[in-house]
């Protein structure tokens, strides 16, 4: 689909034009909206392979015991979870999100779970990290970075609070590379996603916002060469499902 080329002042929210401070209204509001059945939604959408995909994330963190973890647009708290558990009692983990409601529904799940209390929730925008400079010796973001309006700024805002010889883990839907997988899943994104939104969810639109937003995301190699734009070096990705979702690593030296 062609889409107007952006501005200073507009970027897109999934393929419509809007100025970029109501990109942030909108995000926000759809995270707002979904809260609630995110587990169950993402279940549903990936019919359980998310788990997958955040495992193999995990195993190439690299994250240690004692050391001290930024996990941005944590969500529900899938990830830091088991961070937690890596880094144990004398540890860090940091659940950060721009979205109060998923934050709140993460910490209250995580304590709900009995996860250790070594985790601290911070309402951050990842654009402008509240953080000290190498700060963190990893960060990640899971399926987050495609609504954040200014994804070069918040490139570098990753790479100011990681210290050297840190890793970001950046994990997000991307371009599907297998054969013949491309139209069947456009076929899933625009007609299934939108229906069980709206069936489980009772919310169609912000459904059909997400699998707009996936298309506007950066490919693999755009992703790659933002990242090392940002300071980021031996920067590589895994095409994980056929190149539907991708994870994204480079350090900080």
């Amino acid at each position: 689909m062609n889409t107007p080329k952006n501005d200073d002042d507009t970027t897109h929210f999934g393929y419509q034009e809007v100025p970029r401070e109501e990109k942030v209204r909108k995000v926000a509001g759809v995270f707002h909206s979904v809260a609630d059945k995110y587990d169950v939604m993402n279940d549903l959408m990936s019919m359980g392979v998310h788990r997958l995909w955040k495992r193999f994330t995990i195993e190439h963190s690299g994250v240690r015991a004692g050391q001290r973890v930024l996990d941005i647009a944590g969500g529900t708290g899938d990830l830091a979870a088991k961070f937690s558990e890596l880094v144990g009692e004398k540890g860090e983990v940091v659940l950060a999100d721009i979205n109060a409601s998923m934050l709140e529904v993460g910490r209250e799940r995580l304590i709900d779970r009995g996860v250790l209390g070594n985790i601290d929730y911070v309402q951050a925008n990842a654009e402008c990290l509240p953080f000290p400079d190498n700060h963190f010796d990893c960060i990640t973001i899971a399926f987050g970075l495609r609504n954040v309006t200014d994804k070069d700024a918040a490139l570098r805002s990753m790479y100011r609070v990681l210290k050297p010889g840190g890793r970001l883990l950046v994990l997000e839907f991307s371009k599907p590379v297998a054969p013949g997988l491309a139209p069947i899943y456009d076929v899933y994104s625009f007609k299934l996603l939108p229906l069980m939104g709206r069936l489980v969810a009772n919310d169609e639109e912000s459904y059909r916002y997400l699998a707009e937003s996936i298309r506007m995301h950066p490919s693999q190699e755009e992703l790659k060469a933002m990242m090392e734009a940002a300071g980021f070096e031996r920067v590589e990705y895994f095409n994980l499902t056929g190149g539907i979702v991708a994870l994204h690593r480079g350090f900080k030296f």
